[in-house]
């Protein structure tokens, strides 16, 4: 794969600000806008087949209510602290999962996403790469994917390991051009198993706003160590003794106060550190837009996402995770514009 204009525009589960999320409509409609990459999110079924969705509590994106045949399936549990009701799909197998189909898992705030709410199957990891191939070809450029391994330590707690699972299915797809592949996660743990297993390709820790990692906080309590902790230049240093680099959440990057918008130094001390800098996510929604950048009353109407989304692109990142990637490809092709 070779190397983007710079930040890389990373389909956030496809073009999901345009349908709904992890579909092979958003997927396709990614691709056709111009992504560089596209990101799922993986988790697992009862018999290990790894499928794209956000959560394993798949009742918001999914019409899994509606199907009279699976409602004994519906629990509560405790996952990474969080008490959440539904249907998960470690509880389903893949035949069941076959049955449902997605919907719009924002509504209220994308409405004209619901047009498309019942149409389409939950894909498979396997099912995706063979599209993301198809359009590589079509479009004869290298298209990436940035694989999310979702609350690994936990799946690992039910006998599900996802970096066991994963680890054949994506060694193979990136085995003849490495640079296509990025693996994630907010647990550092499964990313070094899956060094250990010799994954080719990238390795890329989220970093949340607030609180501590769930792998570290099952293995220490109280006593892990915070998300902040690994943003100093000791933590980042420590990082990139074997990761690749760091997707930070946009508080973290980007916030507004009373001396007006700053960004910080720290796109600058993460390639210091020798890693990649990653941000997640860019929306145009006055919802997400800091206040700055927020136009009309409605949190559903688009405000200044240019400004922002320039903002945050000229801070030299590397890749930005986008729902809109249309949108991410045109603030990047003005700011290359005004760069001539």
């Amino acid at each position: 794969m070779t190397r983007a204009a710079r930040p890389q525009i990373i389909g956030h589960r496809g073009a999901s600000g345009w349908r709904p999320e992890h579909t092979r409509e958003a997927y396709e409609l990614a691709f056709a806008l111009g992504a560089d990459l596209v990101e799922p999110d993986l988790v697992a079924t009862r018999d290990g087949v790894l499928v794209i969705r956000h959560e394993n509590e798949i009742s918001g994106t999914t019409d899994v209510a509606s199907h009279p045949e699976l409602a004994h399936l519906r629990t509560a549990k405790e996952i990474e602290g969080r008490r959440q009701e539904g249907w998960f799909t470690e509880d389903l197998s893949w035949a069941q999962l076959q049955t449902l189909r997605a919907v719009e898992r924002l509504p209220r705030l994308r409405p004209a996403s619901t047009a498309f709410d019942g149409r389409s199957p939950i894909l498979r990891l396997e099912e995706l790469l063979a599209l993301v191939d198809e359009w590589s070809a079509r479009q004869d450029r290298p298209i990436g994917v940035v694989a999310e391994i979702k609350h690994a330590d936990y799946f690992d707690s039910i006998g599900l390991p996802l970096d066991e699972l994963a680890a054949p299915i994506l060694g193979a797809w990136a085995a003849a051009d490495p640079a296509r592949l990025i693996v994630e996660s907010f647990e550092q743990t499964v990313l070094e198993r899956l060094r250990e297993r010799g994954l080719p390709g990238r390795r890329v820790y989220l970093v949340e706003d607030s609180g501590s990692p769930a792998d570290l906080r099952a293995r220490h309590g109280r006593a892990a160590l915070p998300y902040a902790a690994h943003l100093t230049d000791a933590g980042l240093a420590r990082l990139a003794a074997t990761l690749d680099g760091v997707s930070v959440a946009k508080p973290l990057l980007v916030s507004e106060g009373p001396d007006g918008v700053r960004t910080g130094d720290l796109v600058d001390r993460i390639h210091r550190a020798g890693l990649e800098a990653y941000l997640w996510t860019l929306r145009p929604e006055n919802r997400f837009l800091l206040p700055s950048f927020r136009r009309g009353r409605s949190p559903r109407e688009h405000g200044d996402w240019m400004g922002e989304f320039q903002l945050v692109m000229r801070t030299g990142l590397d890749g930005v995770f986008l729902d809109h990637p249309d949108l991410g490809v045109a603030a990047r092709a003005a700011l290359a514009e005004r760069a001539e």
